[in-house]
């Protein structure tokens, strides 16, 4: 399993406040290093490949009697070795020690297909020392980069340093002919089997210096990791207790948000209730009430989102919900009236739902007012909640509550169809229009369109 195979990796891992990380983050960022495993597998199986068909194509000077070729045998182990990795990478299996293993065993074979050199083409161990395939160590360093892992690449490094120092002291203690050896001279080194110790140490310098730059490169990178990690998860916890187009907008602003800031949309509200909730919800057990509610509003919503709209607040068993406000729009009220059409099915499937598994049926009511609002930031510096304000959201609330002295299960204002029909929606032949209706709350009469019966 994922959590199980990689959890050394990043275990004790700090966030920039000193405090350890949450299981939660620790599993996004192990999600990261299993695909950068992944990716490294690949890398390694390639540049296995890359040497197998180097080798084949490359002219030999073997003895044609030589019963063992040592450069095959170590392509050879090495490509074993890296098909074995990417499968237990493709399984999940990611455990600290067995990637240390791989840092290691890519050194020690590369080192090793360096060393047969001089034994493949019959010459002196110093003539090892000026194969290029050294270059490959730095690959081999640069890919452990890709798991965001500093103590992978200062392994590496070390690694092959002290090969090469390894590979240096025993070309050094073969060097006993007389034109073998070490010199100072460069031309000398550079035409023929000598050894320049400079020139060695060069290459030892060369490759500490990449590691440590490259570890202090990937340890800055690592903690911009954490952090992209946690934002990118809190991001998703916020668009959990918000709409996400709200969750977006405290995300990507440019400036702070603050109390007070705010700016008019033309927007439709929508509103949802259960009928006879408060009474039901007084003799109820409380995680049977919290499930029903769970049940209600999961099926509320969706539909609510389906259509564009965005949660505004949970109220209890109300639902307040804006097209247009959160996310501008022009078909604000269509949507909002297409959408009651919908949650008056799915408030029906709940009911035949409810009643088959025994339970008491539930009648749902809905609104929908249409017009201009303040669309902005309430609160105080330390707790700021978007929210709603204006006509839209008073009268969405009180046709609501009008559903029931009206006796229908959806209502809404004859001004709001119009808009929404401006806006393309056609609504049912049987539509029945109220004119000149009390509606609690209101001075003046209002006229009224019935959307539900």
């Amino acid at each position: 399993m994922l959590g199980g195979n990689i959890s050394g990796n990043f275990r004790g891992l700090l966030d920039f406040r000193g405090a350890e990380l949450p299981p939660r983050v620790l599993t996004a960022i192990k999600g990261h290093q299993l695909q950068s495993e992944i990716l490294i597998a690949w890398a390694q199986l390639l540049v296995g490949g890359t040497w197998s068909i180097l080798y084949a194509v490359a002219p030999k000077t073997a003895a044609a009697s030589a019963l063992i070729e040592p450069v095959p045998l170590a392509l050879g182990f090495y490509m074993l070795f890296s098909v074995l990795r990417l499968v237990l990478a493709y399984r999940g299996f990611a455990a600290t020690w067995f990637l240390s293993l791989s840092v290691l065993v890519d050194m020690t074979i590369l080192m090793a297909l360096i060393w047969s050199f001089h034994i493949q083409y019959e010459q002196p161990a110093a003539f090892y020392l000026k194969a290029p395939t050294l270059l490959y160590v730095f690959i081999f360093i640069s890919l452990r980069a890709l798991c965001f892992s500093a103590g992978f690449v200062l392994l590496s490094g070390g690694a092959a340093a002290v090969g090469w120092l390894i590979m240096l002291y025993y070309a050094m203690s073969t060097s006993t002919a007389p034109d073998m050896g070490v010199t100072r001279d460069y031309i000398a080194y550079m035409t023929s089997n000598l050894i320049l110790i400079g020139a060695e140490f060069d290459k030892v310098i060369a490759i500490l210096l990449s590691t440590a730059i490259l570890a202090i490169a990937l340890w800055r990178a690592r903690r911009l990791l954490v952090d992209s990690v946690v934002e990118s998860l809190a991001h998703r916890d916020l668009e959990r207790f918000f709409a996400p187009e709200i969750a977006h907008q405290i995300v990507s602003a440019e400036q702070r948000i603050e109390a007070g800031s705010g700016e008019i949309r033309h927007a439709a509200v929508l509103e949802c209730d259960i009928r006879g909730f408060t009474p039901l919800a007084m003799g109820m057990d409380p995680g049977v009430l919290m499930t029903l509610l769970a049940d209600y509003q999961g099926r509320m919503v969706t539909v609510i989102q389906a259509h564009g709209g965005s949660i505004d607040k949970f109220m209890g068993d109300g639902i307040m919900a804006t097209f247009g406000a959160a996310l501008p729009t022009e078909t604000y009220a269509a949507d909002a009236l297409r959408c009651i059409e919908d949650l008056g099915q799915a408030a029906e499937d709940w009911k035949v739902q409810r009643q088959e598994d025994g339970l008491e049926p539930l009648n749902v009511g809905f609104s929908v007012a249409a017009g201009p609002l303040v669309f902005g930031a309430v609160g105080d510096r330390e707790r700021l909640e978007f929210t709603v304000i204006g006509e839209p959201v008073n009268l969405a609330a009180k046709l609501e509550k009008a559903n029931k002295a009206e006796f229908v299960t959806a209502l809404s204002t004859a001004q709001t169809l119009a808009l929404a029909q401006d806006q393309g929606y056609k609504p049912p032949a049987l539509l029945e229009h109220r004119p000149a209706r009390a509606v609690d709350g209101t001075v003046e009469p209002v006229d009224l369109v019935v959307l539900l019966a």
